[in-house]
């Protein structure tokens, strides 16, 4: 049985590796790179498209009349 060995760049920097079992920091070429992206998230940097999750109003308070 072949396994097939997929090129990729690492999303932070950029440098040429190999999609292996052997890499556990893929799609990241080290520990560095895969703390930064984290880090981006987390500044939020990176971003997933959509709604915002806080789009519903809040319910007036009846009692206040």
């Amino acid at each position: 049985m072949t396994t097939k060995k997929e090129n990729i760049s690492c999303p932070v920097c950029g440098k040429k590796g190999t999609w292996t079992t052997d890499n556990s920091y893929r799609p990241f070429c080290s520990s560095r790179c895969k703390l930064i992206d984290l880090g981006d998230w987390a500044a939020e940097k990176h971003r997933v498209p959509g709604e915002p999750a806080n789009n519903q109003q809040e319910p007036e308070d009846k009692d206040e009349e």
